[in-house]
């Protein structure tokens, strides 16, 4: 912050004399040299009392009246600003009192948000010794305390449980008590479970993954990487569309367009398969942004007969997986399931957004290339994992 950085990258925030620490995803400099607070949230439902805590809690420690930004999955951005004051002093105020007291306060485990807790080493092995229902995906807090009301209040109870005869409780309905019950069970045995078919569309198959950057003049997310992976799937075959700055967004939107008409030409039967939602809505989110929504290619992409394929879908509505969280890298570099590393063991979605900006400022050629280099290796192993996963599906499902 001393030295003006324009983008700060999972800033560690420390007031000593407050005993206030904070861990924003990203802080961003102004004219006025002030740095305003951002997170990224993957929608508009996480946008609870939390999140305005969070950002609020960020606000306060550096002492800005700027708005604290959260980044959504889908481009767009919501604003946190002085609304947030009164629940981020109650929850200070709660906290000091949890602190000053001798009990440890009752509470759920949260895989995404207790990974990036400071107390998670201290917590989680107490968590898995009294088996605490909330270390299952899929069953969040308020599922748990309905189990419990039920009197399955462990997992290997939970394991134990006849989903038939088990009454519905809040988010647990249906096959999702079933799903539920199978995730019990595979905690303890390390087993894949398989709910149904695993249909996968014939076709040739493209692997597609965008990397982009939220931190823009504008405001408007820049995709700066359209990568593909083609036939016949080896590393010279992993093909991209880049922009060196959002200056040029338009133009790498035309070049994934016509990128992807190349591919209809080439392979009549085209399957573009990536691995989530955000491929998709980033799409239709472009199409909206320049007016294209009529656009041949668009209307391809988009429509009913779309070539877009979402790999989570067969795994979330056929698999049940011995892990905690169903992402790519959760699915793919599990030793017993997809087992594929990636090169750089600290690249993410948040690592490229910070490679890129770095690579926006450097001067010098040489560590501009490698910057860029690193980014496209990070992408590449994206769509290979994507591949990975395909036939993983293909040989052990099908």
């Amino acid at each position: 912050m001393k030295q003006g950085v324009d983008v700060i990258y999972q800033a560690q925030l420390f007031d000593e004399k407050n005993s206030l620490i904070g861990n924003p995803d990203f802080l961003i400099r102004h004219e006025n040299e002030a740095y305003q607070p951002a997170d990224a949230k993957l929608s508009l439902s996480e946008l609870k009392k939390e999140i305005q805590v969070q950002l609020g809690f960020y606000r306060l420690m550096l002492g800005t009246e700027l708005p604290g930004i959260v980044f959504l999955g889908d481009g767009r951005e919501a604003l946190i600003g002085d609304e947030a004051n009164a629940v981020t002093n109650q929850f200070i105020t709660e906290m000091r009192g949890l602190l000053d007291s001798p009990d440890e306060p009752l509470v759920r485990y949260s895989h995404s948000k207790c990974l990036a807790c400071p107390y998670y080493d201290h917590c989680k092995p107490g968590f898995v010794e009294k088996e605490e229902l909330s270390l299952l995906y899929g069953v969040q807090g308020r599922s748990a305390a309905g189990l419990e009301a039920l009197g399955i209040d462990t997992i290997s109870r939970l394991a134990a449980t006849d989903p038939r005869g088990m009454a519905d409780v809040p988010y647990l309905k249906g096959s999702k008590k079933d799903r539920a019950v199978l995730q019990a069970k595979s905690w303890f045995d390390g087993k894949v479970y398989q709910t149904g078919d695993v249909v996968l569309p014939d076709g040739q198959w493209v692997h597609f993954d965008i990397e982009d950057n939220p931190l823009t003049a504008s405001g408007e997310k820049h995709v700066y990487l359209w990568g593909f992976l083609v036939p016949a799937y080896g590393d010279d075959q992993f093909e991209t569309v880049w922009t060196d700055s959002d200056d040029q967004d338009y133009d790498g939107w035309l070049g994934f367009l016509e990128k992807v008409e190349g591919y209809q030409a080439r392979y009549p039967e085209l399957v573009l398969a990536h691995y989530s939602s955000h491929e998709r809505s980033t799409i239709a989110s472009y199409a909206r942004r320049y007016g294209m929504e009529a656009h041949e290619t668009v209307r391809y992409l988009l429509g009913d007969d779309s070539p877009l394929f979402d790999l989570q879908k067969p795994v979330l509505e056929s698999l049940v997986l011995p892990l905690q969280g169903y992402g790519l890298k959760d699915i793919c570099k599990h030793p017993d399931l997809v087992n594929f590393q990636w090169q750089d063991e600290e690249s993410g979605s948040q690592w490229s957004v910070v490679q890129f900006n770095r690579y926006l400022e450097e001067t010098d050629p040489v560590v501009k290339a490698g910057l860029k280099t690193a980014i496209l290796g990070y992408n590449r192993d994206d769509v290979i994992a994507t591949r990975r996963l395909e036939e993983w599906l293909r040989h052990t499902f099908n």
